[in-house]
């Protein structure tokens, strides 16, 4: 990026440090650091600073000038120092500036007109090299029976870290084995939709038409379905502008699990599904009405040979997900939130699943309720019956996440 573009003024507001980083104090070689995590990949990787600028840092918040902090620091730091110390932030896509703006939008740009998704969990979760995988994944299933399942329709099951969630992902995925589908409709929750406002307004619903690649096999998306869906008549919220794919979990660790049983050839139709919080105060409005007519319009396309996957975990709760309680502490509340919603789904009510969240205003933050609600909207007429369900204490924040899983048949 040309250095021109850089901040580049004394006078002028310096604008402020980008909202969604996670600014986090570590500790290396001694040394007290301040690491900037930024979970959208556009900041230089592993960028950390000495703790000692946390006061400057602390002042960049776009009403005051180079010119004016220099001054509130009497002395101590030159206009010349300052100015470089920003530029250096500018130049790491710290702060929201013309800079940011214009890479994070080549970004989005770039991954929007490629045809391959490729895998952001490899290397990070489960291993990168093809053959190291077939060994991680077969150790997975190594104390879990498989199942002999022949009439499964769908699985709900989590997309939580996998170290964390590795007993269920295998009693749930386990029921895959004796299933053969020439397409896998995914229907998994959108983590990331809510930092692109502009464009997702709207369309709760992102479909792609990339292929999807893991480390050992490239999964062909079926477009011909995908197009015939967002084709429709009439409105029903989709959208293909699929730059919330490009980072997003919830898809690509349930096709990890789906290409350790199927090796056959398989199509999949990736859906990214946004907020529903729309539903729990008007249910009868506008988005409720695209719900309505996505979910005829997935019947509509529904045939023997396609198979469902429901990528969504539980409740999220604790001090890392804005509770001022210890999540410990609000857990037989929580999980008997988690109860009433595996029940309505079990049962495929999808009148109670809504009033049920609706009930509380989703307060335990049930990330796998829009795909979950979209599918047992599609096709309430299936029997559900639950495989799992745990909690995970995360005591180093005060938080914790629940999972579960639910086979159709």
């Amino acid at each position: 990026m040309n250095d021109t573009l850089l901040f580049d003024s004394l006078t002028s507001p310096i604008p402020g440090i980008r909202p969604d980083l996670n600014i986090i104090p570590i500790k290396d070689d001694g040394r007290d650091l301040l690491y900037f995590h930024d979970v959208m990949g556009y900041a230089s990787p592993n960028f950390a600073l000495d703790s000692q600028v946390e006061t400057v840092l602390s002042l960049i918040n776009n009403r005051t000038s180079v010119k004016e902090i220099c001054k509130l620091s009497n002395g101590n730091i030159s206009t010349d120092e300052l100015l470089e110390f920003i530029q250096l932030l500018d130049q790491n896509r710290i702060l929201f500036t013309k800079h940011f703006k214009l890479f994070s939008n080549k970004i989005e740009k770039q991954f929007e007109k490629g045809s391959v998704r490729n895998p952001v969990l490899a290397g990070r979760s489960y291993p990168e090299n093809s053959d190291q995988l077939d060994e991680y994944m077969t150790t997975l299933f190594e104390n879990t029976k498989p199942s002999l399942l022949h009439d499964a329709k769908a699985l709900y099951a989590p997309h939580i870290e996998l170290s964390v969630g590795q007993h269920q992902y295998a009693e749930a995925f386990s029921h895959l084995g004796s299933l053969k589908p020439k397409r896998v409709v995914i229907l998994a929750t959108s983590h990331y939709a809510g930092y692109f406002p502009d464009i997702y307004d709207g369309k709760p619903f992102i479909a792609t038409n990339k292929d999807f690649k893991l480390p050992h096999r490239l999964i062909e998306t079926d477009r011909d379905y995908i197009n015939r869906l967002s084709n429709s008549d009439s409105d029903i919220g989709i959208t293909l502008t699929d730059r919330a794919h490009r980072i997003e979990h919830s898809i690509e660790t349930h096709l990890l699990f789906a290409s350790h049983f199927w090796k056959h050839d398989f199509q999949i139709v990736p859906i990214l599904i946004g907020s529903f919080d729309e539903i729990l105060y008007h249910n009868s409005g506008d988005l409720a009405g695209k719900i309505d007519r996505f979910t005829d319009q997935l019947k509509t396309l529904d045939d023997e040979g396609t198979f469902y996957l429901i990528s969504g975990d539980l409740s999220h709760v604790g001090k890392k997900f804005g509770d001022r309680t210890n999540a410990d502490l609000m857990r037989d509340k929580v999980q008997s939130i988690d109860t009433n919603f595996l029940d309505a789904s079990v049962n495929m009510k999808s009148d109670q699943l809504l009033k049920n969240i609706a009930s509380h205003y989703d307060s335990s933050r049930i990330c796998g309720f829009p795909p979950l609600y979209t599918f047992i909207n599609a096709f309430g007429n299936l029997n559900g019956e639950q495989i799992n369900y745990h909690w995970w204490d995360d005591t180093s924040t005060e938080s914790a996440v629940s999972f579960g899983s639910i086979i159709y048949r």
